[in-house]
Formats: C-alpha cells, sequence, structure tokens
C-alpha cells in the first residue's frame, strides 16, 4: 500500500455502550458527516473495546451495536462514502494485537495518561485486567491493521496516537531490515536516476546530520512521486530515511478535532452517567420538557430579578445553537429581566427541533428496515477483512510466519 493511499485513509471508532446523544453529534459524528467526502474512511463499532469496561455486564453492548450504526447512518453517515463495520467482525485486529504485544514494552502501556486516568475515575469498575492494560495496544491494531494515515481524536487523546507511532516505528525497526536490506536500497536510489538520486542523498544527511524535519519531509514527498521504481522499493526509501527498516506499518498522524462545546443540561459535560443528555431520537416533546427544565442563573428567582448568562448553562446551549443577534437578545433581557426563562429558551427549543427531526425521521426509516442496515453492515465488514488480510499477510511475512 503505497504511503500516499494510506495519508487519504482515515480510521474511526465508537464504542457501543448507550444511546448517542448530543455530544456524540457534536464532538464526532458531524466531523465524520465532513471527513466521509475529504478521505477514505473506515468507521467501526469498537466492541471489543467496550468489554474493556462492560466485561461484566455485556448486555448493553449488544443492544447498543445496531442502535448506533442506525444513529451514525440517521446523522448523514453515507454507505456508499464511507465503510460502516463491526471490529469483532474483523478477526484480524485481535491477530495483530497478539502479535504487536509480543514486541511492545510494557511500560509504553503503563505510561499512557488516559489508563491512569479511566482507572481514578472508574473506581467502582474492576479494571485490574490484562485487556485493560492492552487497550491502548488494541487501538493501536485497529489503526495500524488498514495502514491508516489519519486518526480524527481530540488533543486529549493525541497519547493514543503517539503510542501507535511509536509501535509502528518499533515493529518497522525489527522487522522491516529484510536480508540486504542496504544493499536494496542502494539498488532503489540509484533507480531513481542521477537528479533525484543525488537529491535524495542531501535530503537524507540534512535529517540524520542536523535533525532537519523539513528534509525530511521533502524526502518522503520526493519519493512518493517517483514513477520509476517498486512500491516495496519506496518502502524501503520511506524507512531508510528514518533510521528504519522497510515502512510495514505506516506511522498514523493525529487529525485534530475541535473540542466538542456542547455541555449537558445542567452545564457540566454531557453524559449519560450525569442524566443530563439530549438524544439524538428523543421525541419532539422529550425536547421540549427537557429544556424547559433546564437549570437557570439561581439569582433570578422572581421573573423581575436581573440575572447573569455567563452564570446560567442556558447560556451555553445559546453558544452552540443561536446566531449574534438571539444572542444579543438573551443578554440584554437576561440582564434588565426583560424577558423571562422560559421565553430565553424557547429559540433553543425551536432550533433543536429543526436539527433532531431529519435525525429522527432517517433513524426511523433504519429502524424499520433491520435487515437495510445489516447489510450495509456486512458489505462494510466484507471491505474491511479485506484491508486487513493484506497487511496481516505483510505482518507475518515480516515476522517468519509466512511459512505456511
Amino acid at each position: 500500500m503505497s504511503s500516499a493511499v494510506s495519508e487519504q485513509r482515515v480510521l474511526s471508532g465508537m464504542r457501543p455502550t448507550g444511546s448517542l446523544h448530543l455530544g456524540h453529534y457534536h464532538g464526532v459524528l458531524k466531523n465524520w458527516v465532513k471527513l466521509q467526502h475529504e478521505y477514505e474512511c473506515f468507521l467501526f463499532v469498537a466492541d471489543w473495546h467496550a468489554l474493556t469496561t462492560h466485561y461484566e455486564d455485556p448486555r448493553v453492548i449488544e443492544e447498543s451495536v445496531w442502535d448506533m450504526v442506525i444513529d451514525w447512518l440517521a446523522a448523514g453517515i453515507n454507505p456508499g462514502s464511507a465503510t460502516l463495520f463491526i471490529q469483532s467482525r474483523v478477526p484480524e485486529h485481535a491477530e495483530l494485537h497478539l502479535l504487536l504485544s509480543m514486541m511492545t514494552p510494557l511500560g509504553w502501556l503503563e505510561r499512557v495518561p488516559t489508563y491512569k486516568d479511566q482507572i481514578e475515575q472508574l473506581k467502582e469498575k474492576d479494571l485490574a485486567t490484562y485487556g485493560f492494560l492492552g487497550y491502548p495496544l488494541l487501538q493501536s491494531a485497529d489503526i495500524l491493521i488498514y495502514r491508516a494515515g489519519q486518526v480524527p481524536v481530540g488533543a486529549d487523546q493525541v497519547s493514543h496516537i503517539e503510542l501507535t507511532r511509536e509501535v509502528a516505528r518499533r515493529f518497522n525497526y525489527l522487522y522491516g531490515r529484510e536480508p540486504g536490506f542496504e544493499e536494496l536500497v542502494e539498488q532503489a536510489i540509484q533507480k531513481m536516476g542521477k537528479k533525484a538520486a543525488k537529491l535524495y542523498r542531501n535530503l537524507l544527511n540534512k535529517y540524520q546530520e542536523q535533525g532537519d524535519e523539513e528534509a525530511l519531509e521533502t524526502a518522503h514527498a520526493l519519493v512518493r512521486e517517483q514513477q520509476n521504481i517498486t512500491l516495496s522499493d519506496k518502502e524501503r526509501l520511506h524507512g531508510f530515511i528514518e533510521g528504519s527498516g522497510k515502512v510495514i506499518l505506516p506511522e498514523p498522524q493525529a487529525l485534530l478535532t475541535p473540542a466538542s462545546k456542547m455541555p449537558g443540561l445542567d452545564g457540566r459535560k454531557m453524559s449519560k452517567s450525569y442524566n443530563n443528555t439530549i438524544t439524538l431520537r428523543d421525541s419532539e416533546d422529550d425536547v421540549m420538557n427537557k429544556i424547559r427544565t433546564m437549570p437557570t442563573d439561581p439569582a433570578r428567582v422572581r421573573l423581575t430579578d436581573a440575572g447573569d448568562p455567563e452564570k446560567c448553562p442556558v447560556w451555553q446551549w445559546h453558544l452552540v445553537y443561536s446566531d449574534n443577534s438571539t444572542r444579543e437578545w438573551v443578554q440584554e433581557g437576561c440582564r434588565s429581566a426583560g424577558i423571562g426563562c422560559l421565553e430565553c429558551k424557547k429559540p433553543l427549543i425551536d432550533a433543536l427541533q429543526d436539527e433532531l427531526k431529519p435525525i429522527r425521521l432517517r433513524a426511523a426509516e433504519y429502524s424499520g428496515n433491520p435487515d437495510l442496515v445489516k447489510s450495509i453492515v456486512a458489505e462494510g465488514c466484507e471491505k474491511a477483512r479485506d484491508a486487513a488480510k493484506s497487511t496481516l499477510e505483510d505482518v507475518r511475512e515480516a515476522m517468519g510466519l509466512g511459512y505456511f
């Protein structure tokens, strides 16, 4: 697989642990809808990952898988533009996870920031398991099995991508140096032609002697542009630049996504555990009642009391859903007691109903046709397995397991 193709491939997943809500929509799904038109997207239901924290009672996983896929489709994910699949239906993820575990230092997993954070936050769960310690490496396998070049993550998840890059780098260093590697690299350089070969050597020296990152990127671009060398030669030259072997598993890049600005109904982070969500399939009446009963500025005991929007959870929702003129109306009306809290909430109710109505309708259509949903996922699983099998063939061969 060429590095150019890898750079255009995106991998992302979501754990099936309950109904999707507006936090998921604004934080993940809207970005997926955009990315599916810009990249080759592989989007998966991370059911094995859900087991790392829900292994004692996996019923919620089974109940959530198909509902989550329906919510993806209802939100605008197009199966003609993106590959949708279920992680556990592509067993190559597990095999690559096992093979990578043979060469990944234990300390790398123990130092992942979210490992200790989640153990602290989820004290009510027994997370002293091999699976929970190893879930960052399973994430790495999820990415590397598709040789995905881009992974959309928030700033708090960049450490997972860095771990994946380290794992790929170590794998390529250990297993990419086939017999006669240096000789094969020299032959590949000569095949580039005198001008390109000289430029490659100069860029190589700049990077290896001076640490010039710009020279590194230019050298990679130069290799990608070559038309008269094979894909294997390109992989050798990419690896040689960085001091490793043939690039079998390309290092992915974090595709930083804006943090979700969607707060919960009480002003905290929107979360099922806080019971402060609006789900993508809440009815019109549910949406209206949830917004109408949202807490407001505690200083506004009576209608005539002036308030401060900055101290009110409702204002945070106006920042997401309202235009400038509506925000000005809220600021002036709240501070002067010119509008009541229910009046302030009405534009939000209208905006939410407009946003959720088409999602509800599409969700109802897919819910009424489960065979269609299952066929979409089955086709996606087949496509994902084809890509995963190709990677595993190269991995097995590199690790000396291609003898059968």
